[in-house]
């Protein structure tokens, strides 16, 4: 299926033109995105037009990561979609690799971050997939804590920020799965966001600390936070 990998980019914009005016088989788009190239494996996820086997999944997700990031976000659009349209779907996806998720969750695209977080708490009810899922994200979490750490003023920002980004989509991840993760370690996790410089950490950190009783001392020392957007966490709920 793959004619040749693209290096310009109106040659790719020109074939996925081409594309997207022709219809395929499902059999065809799903070998597309096994083995096409750029703008073939993209044209074939906005095409992809169901998910019966397991097969049909794995040819999604392997494109989730580790490749071109066009393909990566229609992919991410594509099983959003899909788990919201078709029950069945969830059954199957939910038995893949959740670190997969995760990974896709901390991407450099936010697109993809957004679209992966609200898929992944569509599979959240099953148990086994939100455990491996979440100690996923657990991990990356401490991992950016401690490289914000170590961080001093003479680093480049944009090194900084890439921490912070992946911080961000992190939190806003563990919004929704907090409450698998032990309280302590949790807090711990509120502790150190709560201090960084970055207000958008620390607006994460606030929207987490308002779910439970238990976080009230976060609560306490966010509610008269610096910046506004903070401080609203607590005025909205």
């Amino acid at each position: 299926m793959n004619n040749g990998f693209y290096k310009d980019l109106d040659t790719n914009f020109e074939q996925a033109c081409a594309l997207c005016e022709q219809t395929f088989s499902h059999a065809e788009l799903v070998s597309m995105l096994i083995s096409g190239n750029i703008p073939q494996k993209q044209i074939a996820a906005l095409k992809f037009d169901k998910v019966e086997t397991e097969e049909d999944a794995k040819a999604l997700l392997n494109n989730l990561t580790g490749c071109d990031g066009k393909i990566r976000e229609a992919v991410a659009m594509k099983i959003y979609q899909v788990l919201c349209e078709n029950l069945n779907s969830r059954n199957i996806f939910s038995k893949l690799d959740p670190s997969v998720f995760a990974d896709a969750t901390i991407d450099i695209n936010a697109n993809i971050c957004r679209l992966v977080v609200d898929s992944v708490r569509i599979l959240k009810p099953d148990t086994s997939f939100a455990k491996e899922y979440t100690e996923n994200i657990l991990k990356y979490t401490l991992q950016a804590l401690d490289e914000l750490d170590k961080f001093i003023f003479r680093d480049k920002k944009y090194v900084i920020n890439k921490q912070l980004f992946k911080l961000y989509w992190c939190l806003e991840a563990l919004k929704y799965f907090f409450e698998m993760v032990d309280e302590n370690i949790m807090l711990e996790i509120l502790k150190r966001s709560s201090a960084q410089n970055e207000y958008t950490v620390r607006e994460k950190a606030a929207e987490i600390a308002v779910l439970s009783e238990n976080f009230k001392d976060i609560q306490k020392e966010l509610e008269n936070d610096s910046n506004y957007y903070v401080r609203a966490v607590f005025l909205n709920h």
